[in-house]
């Protein structure tokens, strides 16, 4: 049945391509008329080398996919005027319109009519509509060329065209031809700058120009000379400097392809009515800083309460909600400063991280006081929000664990607590749901239940017992967060309890580069269920079953009538007896007991862990449109460091396994440390190549001889060996034989091409590379250890494809995975043997896995 809806659903498939396919592509291209097929350009007889070029002819082919137009053909399916088609057809066949009104209702025959209009227009929306070719768009497409090469140097760039007939009717084709001829380049810097002010802050920075002599005439560097000047006179005072006053001009004229530039920057322009007069620019400074900080309170009748603090002016209108530190702390700019944009800028950005002001203005007006016109007053002008914000929802669930589940979820945010800005945020959420299988032990119909309860507190500063701020500076955005956070699962999995706390500090030292240092991580996890482990893991479970029914275990010690091992008495009976060589099994079958039993008390043992982390990233995305951009983190974390050293001290003696205990639960002690490297290059028209690559290892040492479960690496699943499901991958070559494959070790590798296909719809295929490896733990399966270079041939290979919708403020994915390379497998069957719709993994996610 199953290979009968596929076949039916690929025959569909093919069925529509074939409709689209058999459509005319020229079926709206009216008489006389050409559909461009092809559009090419040569520059100095060769193809140019810049992608960019292709994209700037106006006049470009209809989209394809796999060489079909299938947009064009979608727009094809369309009726150039349905709606007076329906009436006119209502209109001249007044029987037939009686019939269908006698089989439906008027109402509805109209409804059907515009259903028809509105799917007609839909067709239109998502078709493409055919690529003419005209003359006027062609002059424009050489404009374009040749106003590209002349912003590059290339001033006397000429550019021809021919239009080149198909052998198919109606159809051509057009040929630029580009001919650049010998580039400008710069002959000197000259300048015309009327204010003596800015010409003595020119004098300062004019070696660090951008523009050097002898090199080629490039538009980008005289408008990135001219933001860098505009940048610098406005951070020294420039106030009224505008980026539209500073020009720059070329002369050409009988050079010998030499260009003299000329920096032109006349006075200040003043219009009043309807005139105007220029003055020079002056060099202003700051007199005094105003700080209003419940401006929605001013009004005429109410008088300000006043007061001074260092040298800042507060006026407050209402009751004292601040201390004076956090408004003043917030403000870069002092009394007596020079202007500067760059503390305007940092003033906005960090009165907007405190997250208890909207809207924050800051206004610049002359000082009456100063005869000179130089002085200027500062008001920071600022807006509180409300103090308590409460949110709530209420969802329902489905999952493999779930028939039906509902939560609810509930978050209260106090602002400025402490009146220093911080804010306190608590957070709960509960679901409680109805099991898919009756193995609880309880007959109530709602028996899973999932509680957390988390608590964050945040000061817009470091919460240290001395001052840092000569390393790390107010500007760098300083912040501490420290947390607190329960968890708790009943007949779900293991009856998990968890409790969590973590003192985390954050900054950020330029734009693009930011740190996080959590000082403490403490994470409690006890499993109140341990005895339900193989009912929980059953590829582990049935590997200890066919074990028992291997060696003819009948006993009702072990097993059940229908000769399985009981959960939990006959399992925990056949390991400890089946390794003390009690049920004749051999060494072979020992080692694999042994192993099921390592895991069992792994993923079912208590963990305590308290660690320390250190991150550091380097970001220079400016924005969730930004297509190309770089990401790189570092983070390195150290665990049981402390407690060794307090029990060590303490006495703590080691028990029979070489290991301590504190608070009854042995504590975990490992290294980690993680890279991940983001690339993405936008190549034309939001076509895009992204690529990813991450290496992992924690490495236990000390109390410990693995990594906790919640602490190692797993691969698969949507965000990154998309063939595979989530923990399906690895270790090694071993297959995935357990429910939840995990180690200490992971390599990824991870190439994207991501293209438009219509509208929203975007397309992308994909090659996914990685694995990962036990390496210096407990793990002693060859097939799962990495212990030389040769174990990368075990790095897994998926490739697929992926439709994405772009909603804008995020991004539905569908990416289907095929195994391209199984490691699991034989070696003469790894390559290609799995790489069929049926062993595909479809994989739903929200936005891009990198």
């Amino acid at each position: 049945m199953e290979k009968t809806a596929l076949h039916a659903k690929i025959g569909l498939f093919i069925l529509l391509i074939i409709l689209l396919v058999s459509c005319s592509a020229i079926k709206r291209v009216p008489d006389g008329r050409q559909l461009l097929v092809k559009s090419t350009i040569l520059v100095d007889s060769m193809a140019p080398k810049d992608p960019r070029v292709p994209t700037l002819p106006i006049l470009q082919p209809n989209q394809r996919l796999l060489t079909i137009p299938l947009r064009l053909h979608i727009y094809n399916l369309a009726r150039p005027n349905r709606d007076s088609m329906y009436l006119k057809w209502m209109q001249e066949h007044p029987e037939g319109l009686k019939r269908r009104n006698a089989i439906l209702s008027e109402k509805q025959t109209i409804g059907l009519g515009q259903s028809l209009v509105d799917f007609n227009n839909w067709l239109k929306r998502t078709g493409e509509t055919p690529t003419l070719i005209e003359e006027t768009a062609i002059e424009k497409s050489k404009e374009r060329l040749k106003a590209f090469y002349w912003s590059q140097g290339w001033f006397n760039t000429e550019v021809d065209h021919k239009i080149t007939d198909s052998k198919r009717a109606k159809r051509a084709g057009i040929e630029y031809y580009v001919t650049r001829h010998q580039p400008y380049k710069i002959d000197s810097l000259r300048t015309q700058i009327t204010t003596p002010v800015i010409d003595s802050l020119y004098q300062l920075v004019k070696a660090g120009s951008i523009l050097k002599k002898e090199e080629q005439y490039f538009t980008p560097n005289i408008n990135t000379e001219r933001d860098r000047l505009n940048s610098y006179f406005r951070n020294h005072g420039a106030f009224h400097m505008e980026k539209e006053n500073i020009r720059f001009e070329g002369d050409t004229v009988n050079t010998g392809h030499k260009a003299t530039i000329t920096l032109i920057i006349k006075d200040r322009e003043i219009k009043e009515g309807d005139s105007s007069f220029t003055v020079p620019y002056k060099i202003h400074k700051i007199s005094e800083v105003n700080i209003i900080p419940d401006y929605q309170n001013v009004s005429g009748s109410k008088e300000a309460d006043t007061l001074k603090y260092e040298d800042y002016n507060i006026f407050r209108y209402g009751k004292r909600k601040y201390r004076k530190s956090t408004l003043t702390d917030a403000i870069f700019f002092h009394k007596g400063d020079v202007y500067r944009d760059i503390d305007r800028d940092r003033t906005y950005k960090r009165i907007t991280e405190l997250q208890s002001f909207s809207y924050p203005t800051i206004k610049y007006v002359e000082d009456p006081r100063d005869s000179t016109g130089t002085d200027l007053i500062a008001n920071v002008l600022l807006t509180s929000k409300k103090k308590f914000e409460f949110t709530y929802g209420v969802e329902t669930t489905h999952s493999n664990i779930q028939a039906i589940g509902v939560g609810l979820n509930t978050s209260l945010l106090i602002r400025n607590l402490f009146r220093g800005s911080e804010l306190l945020d608590i957070s709960f959420r509960g679901n409680i749901g109805a099991s898919t299988n009756a193995a609880t032990r309880n007959s109530r119909f709602f028996d899973l239940q999932e509680l957390g309860a988390d608590a964050r507190l945040s000061f817009p500063r470091l919460f240290l017992p001395f001052d840092v701020n000569h390393l790390i500076p107010k500007y760098m955005s300083p912040s501490s967060n420290l947390s607190v956070g329960y968890f708790s699962q009943i007949n779900i999995g293991l009856d998990k309890q968890s409790l969590n706390s973590a003192l985390t500090y954050n900054w950020r030292q330029t734009p693009t580069k930011s740190t996080r240092l959590d000082l403490i991580n403490a994470q409690y996890v006890r499993n109140l269920d341990p005895g339900n482990f193989f009912n929980v893991y059953r590829s582990s479970y049935g590997s200890v079953n066919d074990l028992a029914n291997d060696l003819n275990i009948n006993d009702p010690t072990y097993v059940n009538t229908s000769g399985n091992l009981t959960v939990p008495d006959g399992t925990n009976a056949f390991i400890t007896d089946a390794i003390a060589g009690n049920l004749g099994a051999n060494d072979e079958q020992r080692e694999i007991i042994r192993n099921i039993r390592e895991r069992r008390n792994r993923l079912s043992q208590n963990n305590l862990i308290i660690s320390s982390s250190y991150s550091w990233t380097r970001n220079n995305r400016e924005g969730i449109y930004d297509d190309e951009f770089s990401r790189f983190n570092m983070r390195i974390e150290a665990a049981g460091n402390v407690l060794s050293g307090v029990s060590s001290l303490a006495g703590i003696n080691k028990n029979d396994a070489n290991t301590r205990r504190v608070f009854g639960v042995e504590y975990s002690q490992y290294v980690k440390t993680e890279i991940d490297y983001v690339k993405h290059w936008q190549l034309f028209n939001k076509h895009v190549f992204a690529i990813r690559a991450f290496g992992g290892i924690a490495i236990p040492y000390g109390n410990s001889n693995n990594i906790p479960f919640i602490r190692s690496f797993f691969a698969g699943g949507p965000n990154d060996n998309r063939a595979w499901q989530a923990y399906e991958l690895g270790p090694g070559k071993t297959g995935g034989l357990n429910d939840f494959n995990e180690a200490n070790m992971k390599l990824a590798f991870n190439a994207e091409y991501r293209f438009p296909i219509s509208g929203a719809f975007k397309g992308a295929v994909f090659a996914d590379v990685g694995n990962i490896y036990n390496v210096l733990d407990s793990e002693d399966d060859p097939d799962a250890i990495f212990d030389s270079i040769r174990d990368l041939e075990y790095l897994a290979l998926g490739t697929g494809i992926g439709l994405r919708y772009d909603f804008g403020f995020f991004v539905l994915r569908f990416d289907m995975g095929f195994k391209t390379y199984n490691p699991a497998l034989e070696e003469n069957r790894r390559w290609l043997k799995e790489f069929k719709i049926s062993r595909s993994v479809l994989n739903v996610g929200i936005n891009y896995p990198f």
